[in-house]
């Protein structure tokens, strides 16, 4: 059972995040600093600011949306693997993929939100139109 409760808070807290950050950064597009800590940081994203606004928002809406439908089937598939609580093993191993499927959401928005970029932007940074 605590293993469910940890994969229920690991499930949860990704989602949350994409939720949380992607309205953040879709809000804050035009107010964010280029830093080196925090933020969609590429070398294309980081071409100015102008670039860096760009990404930020395509990105959280990207992860806002992903986050908003990953929410109720995280807490689906959840619950499908309390059916499962007697046997660790299984939850383990179901829990991973879940929680594999959730990493790979987070980071596949990454590929669209480059090509946006290369569309709108030259190398430079210069908006194409």
């Amino acid at each position: 059972m605590v293993t469910w409760v940890t994969l229920l808070i690991v499930s949860l807290f990704l989602s949350l995040s994409m939720i949380g950050f992607g309205r953040y950064f879709m809000k804050t597009a035009g107010l964010l600093e280029i830093n080196k800590l925090f933020g969609y940081r590429t070398p294309m994203s980081t071409r100015n600011k102008d670039t860096w606004a760009f990404a930020h928002f395509y990105c959280g809406r990207l992860w806002w949306r992903i986050g908003l439908g990953m929410l109720p089937l995280s807490i689906v598939a959840m619950v499908i693997l309390l059916l499962f609580r007697e046997n660790d093993n299984v939850v383990e191993i179901l829990g991973a993929v879940v929680i594999g499927v959730q990493t790979l959401l987070l980071i596949l928005p990454i590929i669209p939100t480059e090509i946006a970029l290369r569309k709108v932007f030259d190398r430079q940074g210069n908006r194409r139109f």
